[in-house]
């Protein structure tokens, strides 16, 4: 796809990385100057390193989109880079910067909890699903083992831990699952995963978090359905995106009619 913000080609493939791979023109959901916002599949990684058998999106992008010109004097040219994560099986809205500025600026908003973010999860139905109500709110203290990269959410506040809050909404009810709409208020590893485990909830394929069987494609049932931002370079304006499921399903189908 020839990106209409950036004819250059000494820009593009900067990094090299072969042309197999791009991003169909449906999951584009935002795309200018200053940023893009992608619907990612389970699977590619927003991580800008090459991982064996893994899409590095920063990369492809890369490729796609180009870089921009940086106007200082000796800047040189900047690839897209993730403004947050996605896990690797998670699938939805992930933002990407085009600009230094832009980066720093986006991180901020982030980081200063500016950002909307909801997430669709389909859960296997508990023991006990009555007990969650018709919504409700999940505070956690979460700690992180890197080196499992796994995260585990405990309900007081102690060392290396960091608190995580969360809204849920159930959206609807079936046989064998629960279909959560969940709003992030912090940003934490794994933070929903954690959080929904502590409590007894697992997200269908998410093996690691206590799912009792994988899904075909590798993904969890996860979701970022819709990313709300200040625009980084126009003051008042905000960019707010929906991108339903990339892979959709009879099970996604279900839980847009809830």
């Amino acid at each position: 796809m020839n990106d209409p913000l950036n004819n250059d080609p000494s820009l593009r493939g900067g990094r090299g990385i072969k042309a197999a791979y791009y991003i169909e023109e449906n999951r584009i959901l935002f795309a200018d100057e200053e940023c893009l916002v992608i619907n990612k599949l389970p699977g590619e990684s927003s991580e800008a390193r090459e991982i064996p058998g893994m899409v590095s999106l920063p990369q492809v992008l890369a490729d796609q989109f180009g870089a921009v010109k940086i106007r200082e004097p000796g800047g040189g040219p900047f690839f897209p880079a993730a403004v947050h994560r996605l896990d690797v099986p998670v699938s939805g809205c992930i933002l990407f910067a085009r600009t230094p500025g832009s980066l720093a600026a986006l991180s901020a908003t982030f980081a200063q909890g500016r950002a909307e973010k909801t997430y669709w999860a389909v859960i296997e139905m508990p023991a006990s699903p009555a007990e969650l109500g018709e919504g409700g709110e999940l505070v956690h203290w979460i700690k992180t083992d890197t080196r499992r990269n796994k995260s585990t959410a405990y309900n007081e506040a102690g060392p290396g831990r960091k608190k995580a809050v969360l809204h849920y909404r159930v959206r609807g009810r079936g046989i064998h699952y629960l279909f959560l709409e969940i709003t992030l208020f912090t940003g934490r590893h794994h933070q929903i995963r954690a959080q929904l485990a502590a409590r007894g909830l697992h997200i269908k394929g998410d093996l690691k978090y206590g799912g009792r069987r994988s899904e075909k494609n590798g993904g969890i049932r996860l979701h970022a359905f819709s990313l709300a931002f200040p625009h980084p370079a126009r003051p008042g304006e905000t960019v707010r995106l929906q991108g339903e499921p990339p892979l959709p399903d009879p099970l996604w189908e279900a839980f847009k009619q809830c």
